[in-house]
C-alpha cells in the first residue's frame, strides 16, 4: 500500500443536535482510486466538506501531504493540490466552456492566455474539446458533469474529491465517463469519489469506505464490502441481510 496522501483522524461535526459525521478516520493512499459510499443522508458530502475545508470539524484532524490542513480555507487546500467537485453543478452559463475551465486554471496561472491554453488541453482530456466555444448553459447534464470535472482538473490537483460525478447520467453516458475517471489515476491524480452507481464503484475502486448515519461501518475491496451484512442492512433496512441469506439458501 502506498503512503497516505490524505489522512483523516476522528472527524466529527454536528448541526444542532444532529451528528452528521461521527469519529471518522480514513487514509487515502497516493495514486489510488477509492470510493465513499452509503445511503442518502449518510453524511458523505458533509465529510467531503470537512476534508476540503468548506466546513470546520468540531473535533478531529485532516492532514494532506503530511501537513495539518484542518479548517484551512478551501482555496488554501486547493493550492496544495486538494480539489473537490460538487454534486450540484453550477457553471457560469453565459461564459463558454473554455472560459469556465479557465476559472480553475487561474488558481495557478495569472496569464490569461496560459489559462485558456490549459483549459483547452483539459477539455480534450474529458471529451469536451468539440464544445469549447459553446456557452456552458447549452451543455447537457453529462456535459455539465464533464465541465465540473474539467474545472477541477484545471487546478492541477494531486488529490481530487469527486462528488457523484455520474449522478443523473444514463447508462451509456456512465460507460463513457468511467474510463475518463480511470485515466485520471493513470495521469497521476489520486481520486476519492462519492458514488451511488455501484456498477462504477465495482469497476473503478480499489478500496471502499461505507458511511451510514455519519459513521464508518465497513471498509475493504468493493467485492467484500457489498457482501457485508451491516452494509446490506444500511442500504436495504433492518432484517434485509437475513432475508437475502434465507432466499439464497432456498435458491
Amino acid at each position: 500500500m502506498s503512503e497516505a496522501l490524505l489522512q483523516a483522524r476522528n472527524l466529527s461535526v454536528a448541526f444542532g443536535g444532529l451528528k452528521a459525521v461521527q469519529d471518522v478516520s480514513l487514509d487515502v493512499p497516493q495514486g489510488s482510486l477509492t470510493a465513499l459510499v452509503g445511503p442518502n443522508g449518510a453524511g458523505k458530502t458533509t465529510l467531503f466538506a470537512l476534508l476540503s475545508g468548506f466546513l470546520k470539524p468540531d473535533s478531529g484532524s485532516v492532514h494532506f501531504l503530511g501537513r495539518n490542513i484542518t479548517g484551512h480555507a478551501p482555496h488554501e487546500s486547493a493550492r496544495l493540490g486538494l480539489t473537490r467537485t460538487f454534486q450540484v453543478v453550477q457553471p457560469f452559463g453565459a461564459q463558454t466552456v473554455r472560459q469556465n475551465i479557465a476559472v480553475g486554471a487561474h488558481l495557478r496561472l495569472a496569464d490569461r492566455r496560459e489559462a485558456l491554453a490549459l483549459a483547452e488541453s483539459v477539455a480534450v482530456r474529458v471529451n469536451l474539446g468539440a464544445v469549447l466555444d459553446k456557452p456552458a448553459a447549452d451543455l447537457t447534464v453529462a456535459g455539465r458533469k464533464r465541465l465540473e470535472l474539467a474545472r477541477a482538473l484545471a487546478t492541477r490537483p494531486r488529490l481530487l474529491l469527486l462528488d457523484e460525478v455520474l449522478a443523473g447520467l444514463n447508462p451509456s453516458e456512465i460507460e463513457e465517463m468511467i474510463p475518463v475517471v480511470r485515466n485520471l489515476v493513470d495521469e497521476g491524480v489520486t481520486v476519492l469519489m462519492i458514488e451511488h452507481v455501484m456498477r462504477a464503484v465495482m469497476s473503478l475502486a480499489e478500496q471502499v469506505w461505507v458511511l451510514a448515519q455519519g459513521c464508518l461501518i465497513a471498509s475493504g475491496p468493493p467485492s467484500e464490502v457489498t457482501r457485508d451484512p451491516g452494509v446490506v442492512e444500511a442500504y436495504l433496512g433492518h432484517g434485509a441481510a437475513a432475508r437475502l441469506a434465507a432466499r439464497g439458501a432456498r435458491g
